[in-house]
């Protein structure tokens, strides 16, 4: 009983010395800015104490520098803890896991961003948000300290596309400058190892339906006299393909339905002059119809596909599983697809079948119109699509035959 009242202590005593607020900093061979963005840091913390009341931590997600930053950051009063991958998004994820706040402020270790105005980005998490972005574009760039292809072109398009695909209406996607809840970070498992983690936060608040604000910052030259860590090109690529992996509605739904709708238009406007309900001569000839065939089978396997990575998403934590998936996510088995993809095969094979009598009974002639055949063929390749779809599905179910998930993602902490 002794022992126990000896550790509940303990942890009591550990849980008042937690700061509230911990500040990260990403740091490879930052040596000659360290001093003033720690100084600039610890003002910041001062100001928090005063007008905020809370305590807080500095913390230099060292990712293995070599010209002794992890010495000086400690000697200036900061908390070094290596990060051992690398890359800028690893450096904060590092970080952001070793924090001991339940406010995480960040920003770069360049000189480049003032502490100070983090403030009302923490004041923003204490209002009950789980994510503040800072906005240079509402706060001022200063000459020289964007390049002019980032700030006129990168930038805006990135940030543009991003709220497209994702509604996260944030004016600056990519600013350096910014605060989440502990439990926010926790939630939604970031991994983006390189630049495009300042996107994946977004994306994923955005997808997880997050409380998120946006307050001003202000960009300045940074203090380095080497080059920077960024790369443009190559960085503004890693952005856009995230954007790409993370919206399956967009990588594979919208081009799915833009294939579906005019096949669906060619086979009906074919089928009907063909069995005769519209007179006259079809519009659509024989290629338009193979045409319709390869827009077809290709927007059924896009469906499967956005519908898995979907479901992917959702079990690993960052998305919410669609409404309409929750209502009727229960029809959704492998026996279901199973069924409807032998139905589809014997349907094609059947209709391959009949369009084989027909060809022997004209003496193997070339067929008049080949509608039947590719229609036949279709529907037996989506019947194939839905069967391999269904075990697809299942096994990242996690080999259930419940194919959409039955609970939505909760953080670590609940």
């Amino acid at each position: 009983m002794e022992l126990n009242q000896q550790g509940f202590a303990i942890a009591e005593e550990v849980a008042l010395a937690r700061p509230d607020v911990t500040i990260v900093m990403p740091c490879l061979n930052e040596v000659q800015s360290l001093p003033h963005c720690i100084g600039n840091a610890l003002e910041a913390l001062a100001r928090l104490r005063t007008e905020l009341g809370l305590s807080g931590e500095i913390v230099i997600a060292d990712n293995g520098s070599s010209d002794g930053s992890q010495a000086l950051a400690t000697e200036l009063g900061a908390r070094v803890v290596p990060v051992a991958e690398r890359g800028y998004g690893a450096a904060l994820i590092g970080g952001c896991d070793a924090a001991l706040g339940q406010y995480i402020l960040m920003g770069d270790c360049d000189g480049s961003y003032d502490f100070v105005e983090g403030i009302p980005m923490v004041a923003k998490l204490a209002e009950g948000h789980d994510v503040c972005m800072g906005s240079r574009f509402l706060g001022g760039i200063a000459p020289g300290a964007m390049p002019w292809k980032n700030r006129y072109i990168g930038n805006p398009a990135l940030t543009g596309i991003l709220n497209v695909f994702f509604r996260s209406g944030i004016s600056d996607a990519h600013c350096g400058l910014r605060a989440l809840r502990k439990e926010a970070f926790t939630r939604m498992k970031l991994t983006g190892r390189g630049m495009e983690f300042a996107s994946e936060m977004v994306i994923k608040a955005a997808l997880l339906k997050l409380k998120v604000a946006e307050v001003a910052a202000t960009l300045s030259p940074d203090l380095r006299e080497r080059e920077p860590h960024l790369r443009p090109w190559r960085d503004g690529w890693r952005h856009l393909r995230y954007l790409f992996m993370l919206s399956p509605t967009w990588v594979f739904g919208v081009p799915s339905l833009l294939a579906l709708l005019p096949a669906t238009v060619i086979f009906a406007v074919a089928l009907t002059h063909y069995l005769g309900l519209v007179p006259g001569i079809s519009p659509f000839g024989v290629s338009w119809c193979v045409a319709a065939g390869f827009l077809a089978t290709c927007g059924h396997l896009g469906l499967i596909m956005a519908i898995a990575t979907h479901f992917y998403g959702v079990r690993n934590g960052y998305r919410l599983l669609r409404p309409t998936f929750r209502r009727y996510g229960k029809w959704l088995t492998l026996e279901t697809m199973l069924v409807l993809g032998i139905g589809m095969i014997f349907a094609g094979a059947a209709g391959l079948v009949a369009v084989a009598f027909h060809w022997s009974a004209i003496d193997y002639r070339a067929l008049e119109n080949p509608l039947p055949l590719v229609l036949s063929s279709v529907i037996g390749a989506i019947g194939v699509q839905n069967v391999l779809g269904g075990f697809m599905l299942a096994i990242i179910a996690g080999n259930d035959n419940q194919l959409a998930p039955s609970h939505e993602p909760r953080s670590e902490a609940n």
